[in-house]
């Protein structure tokens, strides 16, 4: 009987790592820099994010806040095909789309049911994405700010692609997953590295992690992107814990005219801080950038912490009034509604 339940546990443990191991992502390789020591990418603040440990025991002590599925709200309606002038369009999560100079751009673009690599567990999306995907305009370029499952999300990436092969801009790394993926318009960029497709587009620092399985943690880098046209700048700061890189952005580009500044999945702080942003810290990240004006996102759509359903908002309200900030220059978006700017 031992022998039987040892034999049983062998095949469960080897099962998991194989498992672990085939829904791994390719790594970078590459010269060693200021964040990249050779095999992995390093946070430049020395910020790591939490282990497996922290991680069993963040699920064992999880206090979790209530979310409801609701569907009842109508999607936005089919947006413009093209625009000379700056429009942006929350989708929800990370997911925008912004219009400007004739371009249409989509940032980590989710369309699927979960953020997993299994289509029948993992976080379930509790709104619908703010615009059907089947009325998009013809997408020129997609932002990618790192490889986890809500931000790169495979089968939406694998959709964009047959419909419209755009230009994938991607962290360093990234782009050996695409290429497994039969993507091969894929420009990878390293922090404060810039392309230029009539929009400039800048890759910026972060303070986040990678890893799509149990081995592959760091391998790949993420970042957030600015773009700038004719002397205007909007900031997608993807996903990110907080630092002194937002100053260092602020010095360098500021000031931005518009961002877009994660405010959600940041309870319990112990665990989350260090990769993701808080509401009160993201009104730090608007005045670090110097930014006009602000759009949450990475809120409201898929319960990846512990804060429940429609607390990130209440909790930036209140961080805006303590710090002073006009609540109009830091926008809660709704979903599918353009934005001018």
């Amino acid at each position: 009987m031992l022998l039987w339940v040892l034999s049983f546990l062998l095949i469960v443990i080897v099962s998991i790592l194989s498992i672990g191991y085939r829904i791994g992502a390719p790594g970078y390789s590459g010269p060693e820099t200021k964040h990249f020591n050779g095999e992995k990418f390093v946070n430049t603040s020395g910020v790591q994010a939490k282990g497996m440990i922290e991680a069993f025991r963040w699920m064992a002590q999880r206090d979790h806040g209530p979310w409801t599925k609701n569907y009842e709200t109508e999607v936005g309606p089919k947006p413009t095909t093209s625009s000379e002038h700056l429009i942006i369009t929350f989708i929800n999560h990370s997911t925008f789309l912004i219009q400007w100079n004739h371009l249409n751009i989509l940032t980590d673009p989710i369309w699927s049911e979960r953020c997993s690599p299994f289509g029948f567990v993992g976080p379930q999306r509790m709104r619908p994405p703010g615009i059907h995907f089947e009325d998009l305009p013809h997408i020129d370029a997609v932002l990618l700010s790192h490889n986890h499952y809500d931000h790169l999300d495979v089968p939406t990436i694998r959709q964009i692609q047959s419909k419209w092969s755009p230009v994938f801009i991607v962290p360093l790394g990234v782009k050996a997953h695409l290429d497994q993926l039969g993507i091969q318009n894929t420009i990878e960029l390293d922090w404060w590295k810039e392309t230029n497709m009539g929009i400039t587009i800048r890759s910026m620092p972060a303070q986040h992690f990678s890893g799509r399985g149990m081995f592959d943690r760091d391998k790949t880098l993420w970042s957030g992107y600015l773009l700038e046209h004719e002397g205007r700048k909007v900031y997608f700061a993807g996903d990110s814990g907080y630092g002194d890189l937002f100053k260092e952005i602020g010095k360098k580009e500021g000031p931005i005219d518009v961002s877009l500044i994660p405010i959600g999945a940041y309870l319990p702080t112990w665990f989350m801080s260090p990769i993701h942003i808080s509401p009160r810290e993201a009104v730090k990240v608007h005045q670090d950038v110097k930014s006009t004006v602000s759009v949450g996102m990475h809120f409201g759509t898929f319960p990846l912490a512990d804060e429940g359903q429609g607390k990130a908002e209440e909790d930036l309200i209140l961080a805006l009034e303590e710090a002073g900030v006009n609540q109009g220059a830091f926008i809660i978006p709704e979903e599918g509604k353009a934005m001018s700017f």
